[in-house]
């Protein structure tokens, strides 16, 4: 069967759960948690081979867009679009701009509509789940997956299935449930986890939202048709979308329409939304320890430790999680790890940075490392890609001193343009226009102080910028 089938990502998600791992910056969708991809390349490369699959359309936010456009050009997927979500609305409106997307040149595929963040371990079912939950959108359905729960899980929404087998219909979306609920969906059979995967025409779900939240389509056709493109990315228009209601595929159209149906599946699925989840799809010891990087286990069981940098060693511990990173160190019990969120929310109350960027940032032209930091001085080491250029840019409160360790510089100072090599350096002084490029076809490493009374993100005017930034 030739699919005609366009994969909808939804790379929105901030990944907070999974701190200090994941951040706002750089959430759990551009990490390597289950393999050597991240879980957006996973995403993708879990249904490209799938016979009439097209290119993707990505949904995300402004501030990842080129995380999302490095790590498919890493796996050689061009996507057919990536939308940009000027603020984010959930999943009804993002799906949404989807379908208008997909159906812009009077074409109406199928739509298999997948979160970035998910595991799925079984991809032979998958794709046999894709092909029968295809046929039955084909006809008209709104199919979504339930998951075939292995335990009375109550993390998860679930989907209570009418009777019969394959694709049916489904009898009604519940929510999370407490322990005793959960235990007695499982006994009972025919409750399925919400996996939040969908397929559908394009036109369908354009009809049934119309339908149902005729206000959410007309803000979606409002910011898609006055959408701006800049370079890879379809911007939505920011006003049209703000004002858009705020609502998930489920509360917005699943429970409402009579052509909801569910496909149940067993596909090795996790929404790893938890350090509990993640243990349960990591690789185990035989004392059901599951270790990343460099880590020593004793006496210790049904744990889970990751360290990025430097050797972490466990004693005597059972059904703990450790997660050390360069900034920060999480510890926990495994059944207490669904508090990390209100650990989160209390970095924000005082204005942490932690909570949302690493010690490492990534930006468009490279990445910077805050290697140290004290009272009116910073050093951070700085990798510029080949032919990539910072903006052209002046601070008020502090100078720079670069020094170049490996790799060719090009700098503008003020009037003057010229080239450092390795072990030469330059001094930008206070309020002097300036910009760092890499004109050659190596990475350039260089190592920047900071000196002065101010040394935020924040203090930057940009001139010029070509990654259409603007501050």
């Amino acid at each position: 069967m030739d699919l005609n089938l366009i994969p909808v990502i939804l790379s929105g998600g901030s990944g907070t759960r999974l701190w200090p791992l994941s951040r706002e910056g750089h959430p759990k969708q551009f990490l390597a948690l289950a393999g050597e991809h991240s879980m957006l390349q996973a995403t993708w490369m879990r249904v490209a081979k799938l016979a009439g699959v097209r290119a993707p359309l990505v949904v995300t936010n402004e501030a990842h867009r080129f995380m999302v456009a490095e790590q498919l050009r890493q796996i050689d997927c061009t996507p057919a679009a990536i939308l940009l979500e000027p603020a984010g609305r959930n999943t009804a409106p993002a799906i949404a701009a989807a379908a208008l997307a997909a159906t812009a040149e009077g074409d109406d595929p199928l739509l298999l509509v997948l979160p970035s963040d998910h595991v799925v371990t079984n991809t032979a079912a998958f794709h046999a789940a894709v092909r029968e939950a295809a046929a039955a959108a084909a006809g008209g359905s709104l199919v979504t997956f339930g998951i075939v729960p292995t335990g009375p899980e109550t993390g998860y929404g679930y989907i209570k299935a009418a009777t019969g087998e394959g694709v049916r219909k489904v009898a009604g979306f519940v929510e999370k449930p407490d322990t005793a609920t959960a235990q007695r969906y499982v006994a009972e059979g025919g409750y399925f986890w919400n996996s939040g995967m969908f397929v559908f025409r394009a036109s369908r779900y354009i009809e049934e939202l119309s339908r149902h939240r005729p206000d959410i389509l007309a803000a979606c056709r409002k910011a898609f048709a006055e959408a701006k493109r800049d370079a890879d990315f379809l911007r939505l228009e920011r006003a049209a979308f703000e004002a858009c209601p705020s609502d998930s595929i489920d509360y917005a159209v699943m429970e409402k329409t009579d052509a909801a149906r569910v496909l149940p599946v067993d596909i090795g699925w996790s929404d790893v939304g938890s350090w509990a989840a993640l243990w349960a799809v990591t690789k185990q010891d035989s004392d059901g320890n599951a270790c990343r990087g460099d880590v020593m286990t004793l006496d210790c069981r049904n744990s889970f430790a990751w360290s990025e940098h430097r050797l972490v060693v466990l004693i005597g511990l059972d059904d703990a999680v450790v997660v050390d990173t360069d900034d920060a160190v999480l510890v926990a019990r495994k059944d207490r790890v669904q508090r990390v969120k209100d650990a989160v929310a209390r970095l924000k109350e005082g204005s942490r940075a932690e909570a949302e960027l690493h010690r490492k940032v990534y930006r468009p032209w490279g990445a910077y490392d805050s290697i140290d930091m004290a009272e009116r001085f910073q050093v951070k080491r700085i990798t510029v890609k080949p032919g990539a250029a910072l903006s052209l840019q002046m601070h008020h409160h502090r100078a720079e001193h670069w020094v170049v360790v490996s790799g060719t510089a090009r700098v503008t100072r003020g009037e003057d343009v010229f080239l450092l090599g390795e072990n030469e350096s330059t001094f930008i002084p206070m309020g002097t226009r300036h910009r760092l490029e890499n004109p050659g076809k190596l990475p350039l490493e260089l190592i920047e102080v900071q000196s002065g009374s101010y040394l935020g993100e924040d203090d930057i005017v940009r001139f010029e910028d070509v990654y259409g930034r603007s501050g």
